[in-house]
């Protein structure tokens, strides 16, 4: 007779009592356990994966797209917690080693004082009561240990939605009918087919020829027509093919391992026909990874009190609780993936999308579920939605929303609904103050800040209180000064200040991100536009006097406590990363 191993107590089981409890460990994922964290919420995060990024990590590889689409829209890259580990990224992998940028995303979190990170523990249950989570367990393969986290808030960033079939929470799989929300890219009728997952290889150039002989089992592609998108489709193989996909005419929760196969014989048959079927121009290169976990592009969605559908995404979401944005086009796979090359379909379909768009509150937590909160693409949105909003840079800006929302929810001890309609101006304030950007919503700053003087050593200084920090069409909200030029504050009589902020420029415009998939104008090194080293004075007595000095900075966000009286703070600009001009969107103080 089978048995409960949890029930009869065969391996051990640690509980956890938390505020947060975040289960995924994607860029998601990533983005709204620290962003719960710093806003003061005890978190556990609970990831199936050795390593940190999901799609973006060394595991899958995946390059983080965006609002930006690869920079082709100026000024709209994702700020916040993703700008921070890109900038950090870029400081120290030059070299874009992939085991170097989990480094990153696993020390912010490992050493993160509010976070449990739970590696390698895969959720299998959840207890409810009534319509709450109370509690949910994952089994901790490396230690064979059954985890449970109890908490006031759940935020599911699996990318499949586990939360749902173990909860009850409202979700659904495929694509809805043209008929139900009015979408003109929608099919007719209702289906369940999805977008599919990829698997990716990576070579290196040698010195010399080096042959390949493919497995026995691996497909045999004679043709260039045999392949999407032809003779021009597989010019640039360094990274392997986004079009190397599979799943959406299975499901692509359960027929993974299956499809996973699948896509291995397709990899390594089309790398065999680049070697060995035809003059490509590859005769020195060989492979030296391929991917083993396809990285997923749909499953389940959740339905929350709004689901997110194309025409918003055309309307430009323009939402009272707007709390993060997308702007990459509806990007539509055919479901036969690789082998819609067969019925003469192309593998994707660019559908036109505004950048930015918003994307709501009430599209990030559940209908029926009162504490629970999801980000990424198992968010509430349709399939047509969903196939812009699924891109990693969206799905940061969700995470960190969605972090956010639940830790005001667990420290005012109400639901995410609550915080969307009884406080969703302080979930706003709060992202625009650690550098999120939400598109139409401005900056509200401290009485000390607006009631200042407001001076600089050249130009007009006002722009770094208007409330928005990055350039917007032909307005720069910025000051621009150059090396040793200074701005101020100063108040009539000596005013207690908390802290002080600066929102340097960290190129907005430029290519920031990690892909081998890329030719050659991603930077590698941080962004000469940013502000190194400066010095920071105090008003006393009539008198500027140095308080402190700051150099090495790399970040476009620089805060720093102060906890000090004065009459005035001034900021003197020495060094930039190589520029001669100095940009700020913000300073401000509290």
């Amino acid at each position: 007779m089978a048995r409960n191993i949890k029930s009869q107590g065969v391996f051990p089981e640690i509980t956890h009592e938390v505020d947060v409890c975040v289960v995924g460990g994607g860029m998601a994922g990533f983005t709204a356990a620290l962003a719960a964290a710093r806003q003061g919420a005890r978190v556990a995060l609970m990831h199936d994966r050795p390593v940190l990024g999901g799609n973006a990590s060394s595991e899958m590889r995946v390059h983080i797209c965006g609002a930006d689409r690869h920079n082709t829209i100026p000024n709209m890259r994702e700020t916040g917690i993703l700008e921070e580990v890109r900038l950090e990224n870029l400081r120290r992998n030059p070299n874009k080693v992939f085991s170097v940028w989990d480094t990153i995303l696993y020390e912010k979190v490992r050493f993160e004082p509010n976070i449990l990170l739970l590696l390698n523990c895969s959720c299998l249950d959840a207890e409810m009561q009534g319509t709450r989570i109370t509690s949910v367990t994952g089994w901790q393969l490396t230690t064979q240990t059954f985890h449970t986290v109890r908490a006031h808030v759940y935020v599911d960033c699996s990318g499949d939605a586990v939360l749902a079939p173990l909860t009850g929470a409202l979700a659904r799989m495929g694509r809805e009918a043209r008929s139900e929300y009015g979408e003109s890219i929608a099919p007719k009728k209702a289906d369940t087919r999805t977008m599919g997952m990829t698997c990716l290889f990576q070579t290196r150039e040698y010195s010399s020829p080096q042959p390949f002989e493919p497995p026995s089992w691996a497909y045999t592609f004679e043709s260039d027509e045999e392949l999407p998108y032809g003779a021009q489709g597989h010019t640039w193989w360094r990274m392997g093919y986004w079009w190397i996909e599979l799943g959406g005419e299975y499901d692509s929760i359960r027929d993974t391992e299956f499809l996973r196969d699948e896509l291995l014989r397709i990899a390594y048959g089309v790398w065999d026909h680049i070697k060995n079927r035809g003059d490509h121009g590859a005769e020195n290169w060989a492979l030296e990874w391929i991917q083993f976990l396809p990285a997923k592009r749909e499953s389940r969605r959740y339905i929350g009190d709004h689901v997110l559908t194309q025409l918003d995404i055309e309307a430009e979401g323009r939402f009272e609780d707007i709390v993060a944005y997308g702007g990459w086009t509806m990007d539509d796979h055919h479901p036969a993936g690789f082998w819609s090359v067969r019925v003469g379909a192309p593998a994707t379909v660019f559908h036109p999308a505004p950048s930015p768009y918003g994307i709501p509150l009430r599209a990030l937590y559940s209908r029926n579920v009162e504490n629970l909160m999801f980000a990424g693409r198992c968010a509430s949105c349709t399939h047509a939605a969903m196939s812009s909003t699924r891109v990693m840079g969206t799905a940061s800006s969700m995470g960190q929303a969605a972090g956010t929302a639940a830790a005001l929810a667990a420290r005012y001890r109400v639901t995410p609904r609550e915080i969307a309609y009884d406080h969703i101006s302080e979930v706003q304030q709060s992202l625009l103050w650690q550098d999120c950007y939400l598109p139409w919503v401005r900056q509200q700053f401290s009485p000390l800040t607006m009631e200042g003087k407001l001076s600089a050593s050249r130009g007009n200084p006002e722009p770094l209180r208007d409330g928005f920090s990055r350039p917007i069409g032909d307005d720069l909200h910025a000051w621009e000064g150059g090396l040793r030029d200074y701005v101020a504050y100063e108040w009539s009589f000596p005013r207690w200040i908390d802290r002080m902020t600066v929102i340097c420029d960290s190129a907005l415009s430029k290519n920031v991100q990690m892909s081998y998939h890329q030719k050659d104008d991603q930077l590698d090194h941080v962004p000469e536009e940013v502000l190194k080293s400066l010095r920071i004075e105090l008003k006393r007595d009539g008198e500027w006097r140095l308080w402190k000095e700051v150099r090495g900075n790399y970040q476009r966000l620089l805060r720093l406590e102060v906890n000090e009286r004065a009459e005035g703070i001034r900021l003197l600009l020495d060094e930039t990363w190589g520029a001669e001009k100095v940009r700020l969107y913000a300073f401000y103080v509290e």
